[in-house]
């Protein structure tokens, strides 16, 4: 993110042209303006569970979406989607598509309670969380909407640093098991990383402190060391022809931890904490500024990997040395082109599966790599409304994800009734179903079930199958259900 939306974890405005011109380019469509102002009257008094003002909320998560280059469709949804219950529908009707988009955001709001709601003691809490992700990504035709879940996610973090511990257990618990995963399997490694961060934060606090505490002590040092390290590189590379961004590359205190206790290492011994990242135009560039960093500092030959000649099955480019760097310090330079960063920066590379392991779901993986295309492909598509079409797939709609009344989530094919649903739990259950509730509703039998619903059976305690259930015109047995 921008060093400035860094420094503005939660935002404070104080109207409409302040948010008008925080939101930068996205502020020149009209329907932006429009929706703010709408939306000002309305959101302003009211709060979020963190304490933070709700129109400013909007904002910061409108922010986000703005820099992840989703499209002004897609911001103007983050502004709408909180009026969606709060506001008369006619007068949203003039925002068109992205009302639709924003309809598809508010579906989705279940889903934070879910997160941490009761399990079935009979279901591994893994296979539970990985049913909830999928029941996201199904919940809506338009996927743009779980990237601005995401996004709205990641501004309710910033805003709960001041909440009280009981809020920040629940969101860091939320956005560590489901959304920061989510993050990861599309590949936005800004949401990942940032929301890991405060998700440590939240539920690790001491550990956070000590090693943010660690990190602060040595920042000074960290940044002189950083920039007299730039200026020698870029010396030696303008010396030798080579155009080249360079950078000094933050590190992520998650991904600190985490890595000290995969390798059982102390702090001092990481050989990322001092850390920069060369950007270049071509391939083989990559591999010239690969042999001048090594001319100029000594090798640490454990420490290389080559990511561009043999890239992650995620998709990942890139390549990593740790050298000997000035005052005997150990250096991590990552160098791969201004292509290959963006990749890596904004959604492309299919990193869940390197980072979650585990087994590996065929249909998912299938959904996925039609979701990094996609995002791939925004940026080569003139017309935004062939964008939007290329967004609303049929690929997630195979399956429809419900929950019993204990929050285990099951996955049944498209059309299944509450008969199909019963049969999942149990041949018994299913032999002895007489009636159901939906969402606290009785409903018929034959009634379809849609994503998110939670369903309840009513059972008999002796009996069995009726005869019309057998009776394809009736509807009661439309499917072969499968468990999530």
């Amino acid at each position: 993110m921008p060093e400035q939306t860094k420094k503005t974890a939660c935002l404070a405005l104080s109207g409409v042209e302040e948010a008008y011109g925080w939101l930068g380019a996205e502020a020149d469509d009209p329907l932006v303006r429009q929706a703010l102002e709408l939306a000002w009257p309305v959101l302003s008094p009211l709060q979020t569970p963190g304490g933070s003002n709700l129109f400013a909320h909007a904002v910061g998560a409108a922010r986000i979406v703005y820099e992840l280059k989703l499209g002004h469709e897609a911001v103007l949804a983050t502004l709408l989607f909180p009026l969606v219950e709060r506001v008369n529908g006619d007068l949203l009707e003039q925002f068109g598509e992205a009302m639709q988009l924003a309809k598809a955001v508010a579906a989705m709001s279940r889903i934070e309670v879910l997160a941490h709601g009761t399990q079935d003691a009979d279901v591994e809490p893994g296979a539970q969380i990985e049913s909830l992700r999928k029941m996201v990504l199904a919940m809506v035709q338009d996927v743009r909407a779980v990237l601005i879940k995401l996004a709205e996610r990641t501004h309710a973090l910033r805003c709960a640093a001041r909440a009280e511990p009981d809020l920040q257990q629940l969101l860091g618990q939320q956005a560590r098991e489901l959304f920061a995963p989510l993050a990861n399997r599309l590949g936005v490694w800004q949401v990942k990383w940032e929301m890991e961060d405060w998700a440590c934060r939240y539920l690790d606090s001491s550990t956070y402190k000590r090693i943010a505490t660690l990190l602060d002590e040595k920042r000074g040092d960290r940044e002189r060391y950083i920039a007299e390290v730039v200026a020698t590189l870029q010396a030696e590379l303008t010396r030798n022809g080579i155009k080249a961004e360079i950078m000094g590359r933050p590190k992520h205190i998650a991904s600190i931890i985490n890595k000290m206790r995969r390798k059982d290492l102390g702090f001092e011994q990481l050989y990322d904490i001092r850390a920069v990242r060369v950007l270049v135009e071509k391939e083989s560039d990559c591999y010239a500024v690969l042999g001048i960093v090594h001319n100029l500092w000594l090798p640490i030959p454990s420490e290389f990997d080559d990511y561009i000649s043999h890239p992650k099955t995620n998709d990942y480019r890139s390549l990593h040395t740790a050298v000997v760097g000035p005052e005997e310090n150990a250096l991590e330079v990552q160098i791969r082109t201004f292509d290959m960063h963006r990749h890596a920066e904004l959604g492309v590379a299919a990193h869940w599966r390197y980072k979650e392991g585990g087994k590996t779901d065929a249909r998912m993986e299938e959904k996925i790599a039609w979701l990094r295309q996609l995002l791939e492909w925004k940026d080569d598509v003139a017309d935004a409304s062939e964008f939007a079409d290329q967004f609303r797939t049929e690929l997630f709609q195979d399956q429809v994800y419900v929950l019993t009344p204990l929050g285990r989530v099951i996955a049944l094919e498209r059309g299944a009734t509450p008969i199909d649903f019963a049969y999942v739990l149990h041949t018994d259950m299913g032999h002895r179903c007489r009636g159901a509730r939906v969402d606290g509703i009785m409903v018929p039998l034959n009634t379809p079930l849609q994503n998110g619903q939670r369903v309840e059976v009513m059972a008999v305690k002796q009996g069995g199958p009726s005869r019309d259930w057998l009776n394809p015109q009736l509807g009661y047995v439309r499917t072969q259900a499968v468990t999530g």
